[in-house]
């Protein structure tokens, strides 16, 4: 299966943010490599997925208490 690159706008903002997804995101069947650029003021989620389905993807970072929509390019 092919390696989908996945991007969200999210409100995970500091390296705490992405500490608390951490666990969420790293144990997430599916995924591949993920990064948050928090110097971007979309938050930018960026997402390496080799099963993970977007809306799965959302769900689990909803879960961990952050908001995320899909990213417009």
């Amino acid at each position: 299966m092919n390696n989908t690159k996945l991007q969200f706008k999210t409100n995970i903002n500091c390296s705490g943010c992405v500490a608390a997804v951490k666990p969420v995101l790293d144990n997430a069947a599916g995924i591949c490599h993920w990064s948050v650029d928090t110097a971007n003021k979309d938050k930018v989620l960026t997402v390496v997925s080799n099963g993970i389905s977007q809306e799965e993807l959302m769900q689990k970072v909803k879960q961990a208490g952050y908001k995320i929509e899909t990213l417009n390019a």
